[in-house]
């Protein structure tokens, strides 16, 4: 029997075609409605942050990282989207990205990280309503859905205001020099 693995690295640009065709399949023609996308659609991945999963060769997972600024001017991390092949959920490979992109964040020196998911799913990593009380988006969002995890203990403490867009952060060397195999 031969088992198949599945390896997660840096995205690179050749990524490009496969992962938007994975989320055009997970998300559909909509998920460029999306208030996040608003966020996304005049910025660049954070450096070093964009992570895929690769089975067989081929992309059958995605993950990336957002520099964003609070309204108080607070840098974070917004994350999204997150994309698993249908054929291969629930296979974990959705967790090990979110554990990796997490650790890579904390050791590359951000403070904190935004999403808009499933409370639920992400409530295992540490995120929670709680800590985006005083933030919003530029469009409509749930609430119950607009979560956040501290990467240093109270760093969204306080934290107010719209997010908007920020200049790509560069990446440490201390982080460009992660082993991805965590």
């Amino acid at each position: 029997m031969k088992i198949e693995t599945v390896s997660v690295r840096l995205e690179k640009r050749r990524d490009a075609t496969a992962r938007e065709a994975l989320l055009d399949a997970a998300f559909g023609d909509t998920r460029f409605e999306k208030t996040c996308e608003r966020l996304r659609e005049t910025n660049r991945a954070a450096e070093g942050l964009s992570l895929v999963a690769i089975k067989n060769g081929r992309l059958v997972g995605t993950l990336r990282l957002w520099p964003v600024v609070t309204g108080d001017g607070r840098s974070v991390l917004l994350l999204g989207p997150l994309a698993v092949d249908a054929a291969e959920r629930s296979a974990g490979i959705g967790a090990r990205l979110m554990r990796l992109a997490i650790k890579r964040a904390r050791r590359a020196g951000h403070k904190a990280i935004l999403l808009v998911g499933d409370a639920p799913y992400y409530a295992r990593f540490g995120f929670s309503p709680a800590l985006t009380r005083d933030l919003d988006l530029p469009g409509p969002v749930d609430r119950s859905r607009f979560l956040g995890l501290e990467l240093v203990s109270g760093a969204l403490k306080g934290a107010s205001g719209v997010l908007q867009p920020a200049a790509v952060m560069p990446l440490s060397q201390k982080a460009a020099n992660f082993r991805l195999a965590a």
